[in-house]
């Protein structure tokens, strides 16, 4: 879409539940996560559309430390967007956030 302006949010490891953009709303476009690993057992990523919960990384399995694209391509439905990161994993979001 001509009318997103995307932009970019890191989220370090071990953090729970944070808020994507300033305030983050309801709407608010994700367009894709970069996870990055920082061990061969980084821990899960979860995003949260408000109370809903996706996981999107289980734990351990991984034999490189390459960072994982994941489209998402998708309007927030009931909140804010939030990640939760496990002990040895940060993500990069990119999307259009409320400030």
């Amino acid at each position: 879409m001509a009318d997103r302006m995307n932009s970019y949010e890191t989220v370090a490891a071990s953090q729970t539940a944070q808020v994507l953009g300033l305030n983050g709303a309801q709407g608010d476009f994700i367009e894709r996560l970069i996870i990055v690993p920082a061990t061969t057992t980084p821990g899960l990523v979860t995003l949260l559309d408000g109370t809903t919960s996706i996981p999107i990384m289980v734990t351990g399995g991984t034999t490189t430390l390459v960072p994982m694209v994941v489209e998402i391509n998708a309007h927030s439905q009931t909140g804010p967007w939030k990640i939760t990161t496990g002990a040895s994993v940060s993500v990069i979001a990119i999307g259009d956030f409320s400030t």
